[in-house]
């Protein structure tokens, strides 16, 4: 941790063996409380999940990892870090092969629901069951699959993931669909179909902010409807690049940003829904060094007061570093 009230004093409290450069370990808070974290972490032939209080010191490992965690902080989602290491490897985590390696959709796999008391994992959705599901356009000959960015609704009510895949001729590249499904993995159904659905997140239990491709307006952010997929579309004049994008409380300020622009510079900022006016946080430069794999990110986050804001960047000249910008000024009391 960082106690940014005591001259940035660093507190360490554990390591892990699984990591990796855009997915980490999945360090995080556990919701609703103040002193317990959970992290990622590999022991022996086996990925694990450390649960931390950080004051008490007390620990206890779950026998699987974990991915994104339910607001009731008592289940968690997970998908397959072992496949995610061999299909595009700065998402998933090295050391352990996928047993699935050479199978294009398995139904062994997929998105597990984790027991955060227990640790024991179920099966709720698996590759071979979302391909039952087609699209227009569509085509898997020879396509191999996997998931990647899932997340709980703030109500816990449901969860989203996105659904890829890459065929021999794609190289690198790969084709996206959006899933959404209650939280036991019942009523599953495609959100949005178009191919290059990128970085989301939830305003609210019913609507969630996508980067998506529409025929409105082509590739911009969309406010879905989670319960009808009917779409709006967000600023169309005002945000034109994709972004890691996120609602502050309150649900008026939207914070995003943008990967390097012409002259390799990364522009977070601030988005009033209300009068349409946008503020950058600043103009960070991305050494030619930092792409491809190697590539950082900014991403924004910000604290639980929505008064600050941290930035990942190596613009400093010293390797990747966080920064914390006060955005108190900007959004006021809004």
């Amino acid at each position: 941790m960082v106690d940014i009230e005591d001259h940035d004093r660093w507190i360490e409290l554990g390591e892990s063996h699984s990591w990796s450069w855009h997915q980490t370990c999945m360090l995080q808070w556990l919701p609703g409380s103040k002193s317990e974290i959970l992290w990622n972490d590999r022991e022996g032939d086996q990925f694990v999940c450390h649960i931390l209080d950080v004051k008490t010191k007390k620990r206890r490992t779950l026998p699987v990892p974990i991915y994104a965690i339910r607001p009731d902080a008592r289940w968690a989602i997970a998908t397959d870090f072992r496949r995610l290491y061999d299909v595009r490897p700065e998402t998933g985590y090295a050391g352990i092969p996928d047993p699935n390696r050479d199978v294009l959709a398995p139904d062994n796999a997929g998105v597990w629901r984790v027991d955060l008391r227990t640790g024991k994992q179920e099966l709720l959705v698996s590759f071979a069951d979302v391909i039952k599901i087609p699209s227009a356009g569509s085509n898997w000959t020879g396509a191999k699959h996997w998931f990647n960015h899932l997340l709980y609704s703030p109500d816990g009510a449901q969860f989203v993931f996105l659904h890829r895949w890459r065929t021999k001729d794609q190289g690198r590249g790969f084709t996206t669909r959006m899933f959404i499904a209650n939280h036991d993995g019942k009523q599953l159904r495609l959100l949005d179909s178009n191919g290059k659905t990128s970085h989301f997140n939830w305003r609210d239990p019913n609507h969630l902010l996508v980067w998506s491709n529409q025929p409105s307006h082509g590739s911009r952010f969309y406010l879905f409807k989670a319960d009808s997929g009917k779409t709006e579309v967000v600023a169309p004049d005002v945000i034109t690049r994709d972004g890691h994008a996120s609602y502050l409380p309150g649900n008026r300020w939207i914070l995003s940003d943008t990967s390097p622009d012409e002259e390799r510079k990364q522009n977070p900022y601030l988005y009033d829904t209300k009068t349409g006016k946008l503020s950058p946080l600043g103009h960070f430069h991305s050494p030619p060094d930092y792409s491809g794999f190697w590539r950082c990110d900014t991403t924004p986050r910000f604290s639980p007061d929505g008064r600050k804001v941290v930035v990942d960047s190596p613009h400093g000249g010293n390797g990747r570093q966080m920064y914390l910008i006060d955005v108190s000024e900007v959004v006021g009391h809004g």
